[in-house]
């Protein structure tokens, strides 16, 4: 059953009014992919009565009003996108499609979805109830940062938002600690994983630049962040404030990580796995096609790639789930009537993190001053994939199960540092979990542009490239790996990108066609690389191309359309 999104369903629950509305820049789909849905669960299943609006008409109260007012808060996301990423291209061009709008049209989502939907209530619903921001576009955007669709420093999206708190990261303990506590008329400030705006700053939390300072001072800009950045464990975090002329942010310390049987119960949540039948009704949503046959094994990423979100918004550290978790709900598709056999991935950020963890890691907190994979694999960090091979063997051993597919791509270098597992892992995959191709993501080959990526350099992917040839070529199957390339990032040349080309066709014996162009995400280091021109390891000036024809160009190099 899904969560109520029309006054029929209200009726039918026989609910006069809702604790909670949850407001979303996707259609509703009601899966565990989603975060939005997953917090909905995670509150109803706490004994809340939570509705969703999804993608509210932002020109008219129709929909935002159709639910009425909620008792407690409601609760705003952009979708699982920032809305300027699902919006515009790295180019900055319109798009055309959205794979989660029903229908895949692009028209559905505004630009800033979060501002906007908080300015839509307070259009329609005079002195309500707090509005609570949260989501990918939430969390990224809570301190000042650097915005490449107007290429200026924006405020807090706290204050842009006119917004009573924001929950960041992976926010299920935070919301719901703001859920009772607002229930009992109890003060929020104290929760950890949330931001608010205070008029003055709390006792021994740290104090960042200002915004009106990292506005002027480009060096005060990177001192805020990398004091920010640094402050995101849940075991060594500060508290921080940032004032904003005569208002302060104030980021309270992270919630602590979930552990895996509270990781396992999220995903034992009574989802639908569609979408609702009110949007289903407008179109398709593509996103299903992907999604509704997929296992999450676990969360967080430790590859921390500079012009990557996902260790600032999902954390640093891999929570995986256990493996009697996954095959259950592995068997839970496996029972849907449309399910043809086919479990189209099972993975994270990355498939092979799964099961592998620094224990330090779990009683210290994150290192602050270095990475567990760059520029060399952490001597604490045990590379082992015994328990994600156990996995895969076991769910192709479920009834009604044809194929399971890894399609989420793995880390070659954590995998090379497996010396006691990693042909037996490649050989499973090749064997029984690749579709054709293998996805990996070198991003680039040129020494210079992987050091200011935070990715391993190329001769751990020709080391790679040697296994997987060899045991494909043994197999007997034609199965091919397929690579992931950026142009234009931070540091990146037309030189650099003649040298991919070459080396692709050399040593790869392929010609690119998965070659993205860089997108400063707000709140990662490519970002602060990006605007400030400074690489922040070496505090050396570097060359950023920021010319929208040179950045297709230095793509264009690549794939083949122009190599002059």
């Amino acid at each position: 059953m899904f969560l109520p999104t029309t006054p029929a369903e209200l009726k039918t629950l026989k609910w006069d009014k809702l604790d909670v509305i949850l407001v979303t820049g996707d259609a509703y789909i009601d899966s565990p992919f989603i975060g939005l849905s997953v917090i909905g669960r995670a509150l109803a299943n706490a004994g809340f009565r939570v509705g969703i609006i999804a993608q509210p008409d932002w020109q008219s109260k129709t929909d935002i009003c159709r639910l009425g007012e909620p008792e407690l808060f409601w609760g705003i996301s952009g979708g699982c996108m920032d809305s300027m990423v699902a919006n515009y291209t790295a180019t900055k061009k319109k798009r055309l499609s959205d794979d989660l709008t029903a229908g895949g049209k692009n028209n559905r989502r505004p630009d800033r979805a979060v501002v906007v939907y908080a300015n839509l209530i307070r259009q329609y619903f005079k002195d309500t109830k707090p509005l609570v921001l949260g989501g990918v576009e939430a969390s990224l955007r809570r301190i000042a940062h650097y915005d490449f669709w107007s290429d200026s420093i924006r405020r807090s999206i706290l204050f842009d938002a006119r917004a009573d708190a924001l929950v960041y990261g992976m926010a299920e303990k935070a919301i719901l600690e703001l859920a009772r506590k607002l229930r009992d008329s109890q003060d929020i400030k104290d929760i950890r994983g949330i931001c608010y705006i205070s008029p003055a700053p709390p006792p021994d939390y740290i104090e960042l630049p200002a915004y009106e300072k990292v506005v002027a001072d480009k060096k005060s800009f990177s001192q805020m962040f990398n004091t920010f950045y640094q402050n995101n464990d849940p075991l060594t975090a500060q508290g921080l404030f940032q004032q904003h002329g005569p208002r302060y942010l104030v980021q309270n310390p992270p919630q602590p990580n979930l552990t895996t049987e509270e990781l396992d119960n999220i995903y034992a949540l009574d989802f639908a796995r569609d979408v609702h039948p009110f949007y289903n009704a407008q179109g398709k949503v593509k996103a299903m096609e992907t999604i509704k046959f997929s296992l999450t094994s676990h969360r967080g990423c430790y590859g921390e790639c500079n012009f990557c979100s996902i260790g600032l918004h999902e954390g640093r550290t891999v929570i995986s789930r256990s493996e009697k978790s996954i095959i259950a709900e592995a068997q839970k598709l496996a029972a849907l009537p449309d399910f043809k056999g086919y479990i189209l991935d099972v993975g994270g950020s990355t498939a092979n993190m799964y099961g592998i963890e620094c224990l330090k890691k779990h009683t210290l907190g994150a290192c602050k001053n270095k990475k567990c994979l760059y520029p060399k694999i952490c001597v604490n960090l045990k590379a082992d994939h015994s328990r994600q091979i156990n996995l895969l063997k076991n769910l192709r051993k479920i009834k009604g199960v044809k194929k399971v597919f890894v399609a989420s791509g793995i880390r070659y270098d954590l995998l090379l540092g497996d010396k006691k597992l990693c042909t037996a892992y490649m050989q499973e995959l090749v064997k029984h979990h690749i579709s054709g191709q293998l996805k990996v993501a070198p991003e680039h080959i040129s020494s210079n542009t992987l050091k200011l990526m935070g990715k391993p350099q190329a001769q751990s992917l020709l080391n790679f490239k040697q296994i997987f040839d060899k045991i494909e070529k043994s197999s007997g199957k034609k199965q091919f790996l397929t690579y992931y390339f950026i142009a234009a990032h931070p540091g990146c040349t037309e030189e650099d990108m003649r040298e991919l080309k070459s080396f692709a066709g050399r040593e790869l014996k392929t010609n690119p066609r998965q070659v993205q162009i860089f997108t400063p995400l707000p709140s990662t280091y490519s970002s602060l690389m990006y605007f400030t021109e400074i690489d922040p390891a070496t505090g050396r000036k570097i060359f950023v191309e920021k010319k929208t024809e040179k950045k297709q160009r230095q793509k264009d190099i690549v794939v083949g359309k122009t190599i002059k």
